[in-house]
């Protein structure tokens, strides 16, 4: 049911909608530049550019429905909603559409969506309801975990069957920061810590293709790799990075981009051209305006009058957290090469709009802790 009214207008976030603002903003000027055409005197709208403002579009009206529907009605809907995320990322298990080796993306008619972008919300609503209903503090053995466990696993395991590394390495960082509320005592998690390193063993040995494996070991031990092969990207990236000193190549101007030397840069690597045209002041600017989001983002959760807010408050300052984190130290050379976009900034239709979806669940809690 719709529930926007004066009192929770009186009390809508200004503060966050403009941290949002600016950052998409940035987002928006850095993918005019990186999507530019060839030669680089030419200048010219891409179509990656055209096809982000359909996005964003599409981004503020599922904002506005995040924001306009109670979200405590929410918790009675979180089964359907992560049953329905659930199918979704099946359906494109078994009807997707491979593009570079990933079967993430699934064609609904003229229009390609990835359906495990839009798998983190109903994780998180489902995982912030269960945790409402189950203080994480009153959790004291291993067996109170089997549940919360299980509804991380599932949609991990699936987006693992696409192929997809790093949307389900990011998915799993997701689910597991709920599980650092819970009261275990330390025993418990060595124990958890030493599945934790068991299983990545497994998957290094089974899980990983050559070229992950390569990605990880060109990091471990940077110059031993092939610098057209595994270190290419990192290698492209630091140059970009560096060339940028303290105050940019200027706008249009980043000769790594304008070259089209990095790959994916206007996705995975959209930072790195930041970071060449506006230097270390603009990508440190960019990075206190995330910091500050999140830390808004936390402050909306300790001021929630209920768990269920909270909790979902939890969830999406997570979702934004943890690929910004990887994103930047893989362009910097603190991580591997793994496929993660930067959230608001980078090219891709479904995570902006998973993302804005998700502030605007958080905008919703933040309005409405005065209304209870």
């Amino acid at each position: 049911m719709i529930a926007i009214d004066r009192r929770s207008l009186q009390h809508f976030d200004w503060g966050l909608l403009g941290l949002v603002f600016i950052v998409l903003t940035i987002g928006f000027v850095n993918l005019f530049s990186t999507t530019q055409p060839q030669p680089p005197p030419a200048i010219g709208v891409a179509s990656e550019f055209k096809t982000q403002l359909v996005a964003l579009a599409l981004g503020i009206a599922g904002w506005i429905a995040a924001l306009a529907i109670d979200y405590r009605r929410l918790e009675r809907a979180a089964p359907f909603l992560y049953l329905l995320a659930l199918g979704l990322v099946a359906a494109t298990v078994a009807f997707g559409v491979e593009i570079r080796g990933n079967k993430s993306w699934l064609a609904l008619g003229p229009v390609t969506v990835q359906p495990a972008e839009f798998a983190k919300l109903g994780l998180i609503v489902m995982l912030a309801r269960y945790f409402h209903r189950h203080p994480p503090t009153e959790m004291r053995r291993l067996i109170d975990l089997i549940v919360p466990v299980f509804l991380l696993v599932l949609p991990v395991a699936l987006i693992v069957l696409q192929r997809d590394t790093g949307v389900a390495l990011l998915t799993l960082a997701i689910g597991a920061t709920f599980f650092l509320f819970v009261a275990l005592p330390w025993r418990v998690w060595a124990f958890i810590a030493a599945l934790a390193i068991a299983g990545s063993v497994g998957a290094w040995q089974y899980g990983l293709k050559d070229y992950q494996r390569a990605r990880v070991m060109s990091f471990v031990k940077p110059g031993s790799g092939d610098s057209l092969g595994a270190d290419y990207q990192a290698i492209q990236s630091r140059i970009a990075v560096g060339s940028g000193g303290l105050s940019g190549q200027g706008w249009l101007a980043g000769p790594q981009n304008r070259g089209q030397f990095l790959p994916t840069q206007h996705s995975d690597f959209a930072f790195s051209v930041l970071a060449e045209e506006w230097g270390f002041a603009g990508g440190a600017v960019t990075l206190a305006l995330y910091a500050g989001l999140l830390l808004w983002g936390l402050a909306i959760a300790a001021n929630s009058k209920d768990g269920f807010g909270a909790m979902v408050a939890v969830g999406v300052v997570s979702m934004l957290l943890w690929p910004a984190v990887i994103n930047v130290a893989m362009v910097l050379g603190l991580a591997p090469v793994i496929g993660v976009p930067l959230p608001l900034i980078s090219y891709g239709g479904s995570q902006m709009l998973a993302n804005l979806v998700a502030l605007g669940l958080l905008m919703n809690v933040s309005m409405r802790r005065y209304m209870f």
